[in-house]
């Protein structure tokens, strides 16, 4: 059993523990309001993106872009999977990591990655995967100017033909307590599906004809070769604050639960404490009384 020292050096222990997470709670929680915020202020640009895309695609003269070129059969596929740099947000890498490898086996095709985040960059590391670059270092809440290196990387990846089709594999903010891993397509862009898309929850009511028209300067075509990359980048930034927002909600979840574990545990070993502490001192009562009445049999003799 332990010693008392022993118990009280552990509450010690447990408590200092529950005042770190505690902290990282209250910061995560402030992280996540953020990156929440700026996940709710980028829906209408992408709305809007979405309607001038769709129409634009739907003028009958306009040359096919390639971006939006699909190449059957598909010979090669590219993942950008978005995980976290830091640890310590419960099973949010995990499960980002697992959508992606579940999704590779689905496809059937060969697949390279592009790890954006430290702990995904490890991960695939370790099974020995096709890695073609790596990001990491992003800020807590992602400036659309973080995102455009990994854009246009993928954006190259696609126009070169060395990947064929590329998706984006990150957590999508549900809520708070609820994230879910999903992977998305990037590239072809294709207008008229719009379930494939990374922003389809903001525009599931938006048809091809369903949208005015526009007067266009310049002409259509010159605006697609503008608007198309930008969107691009746009989705590749959305799909960044998602995983932001969904990081530090998991983070914030994971401390809340440490968090309480400490202080049960606390709870459990001030029982113990206390049961060692009246052990101890009813052990020394009954030296006492063992003496004392040695004592009292010594003077009748």
């Amino acid at each position: 059993m332990e010693t008392l020292r022993e118990i009280r050096r552990r509450i010690r222990s447990v408590q200092n523990l529950a005042q770190m997470t505690r902290a990282m709670e209250a910061v995560s929680a402030s992280k996540v309001q953020k990156a929440q915020a700026a996940v709710m202020a980028t829906r209408p640009y992408a709305h809007r993106a979405w309607e001038v895309i769709v129409n634009l695609s739907g003028v009958p003269g306009i040359p096919l872009h390639p971006l939006l070129t699909v190449r059957e059969p598909v010979r090669s596929v590219l993942l950008v999977v978005f995980t976290s740099d830091r640890g310590l947000c419960g099973a949010y890498n995990h499960n980002v990591i697992r959508a992606a490898t579940d999704y590779a086996r689905l496809l059937g095709v060969p697949v390279r990655y592009v790890a954006v985040g430290k702990r995904g960059r490890n991960i695939l590391w370790r099974l020995r995967v096709p890695l073609v670059a790596e990001f990491h270092g992003l800020p807590a809440v992602p400036r659309f100017t973080d995102i455009t290196a990994i854009a246009r990387l993928a954006m190259e990846e696609f126009l070169s033909g060395r990947s064929d089709e590329v998706f984006l594999v990150y957590t999508d903010f549900i809520h708070l307590l609820r994230q879910r891993a999903v992977a998305k397509r990037l590239l072809p862009l294709r207008p008229t599906c719009l379930e494939d898309q990374v922003v389809c929850e903001y525009v599931v009511d938006m048809r091809p004809a369903a949208v005015a028209d526009y007067i266009y300067e310049p002409s259509p075509e010159a605006l697609l070769n503008v608007v198309l990359p930008r969107f691009t980048e746009l989705q590749v930034y959305q799909a960044a604050l998602e995983a932001a927002a969904s990081e530090h909600a998991a983070r914030r979840a994971a401390m809340r639960n440490a968090t309480d574990n400490a202080e049960e545990l606390i709870r459990d070993l001030t029982i113990i404490r206390n049961k060692a502490r009246q052990h101890a001192i009813t052990k020394e009562l009954l030296d006492i009384a063992g003496g004392a009445e040695a004592l009292r049999q010594m003077q009748e003799v």
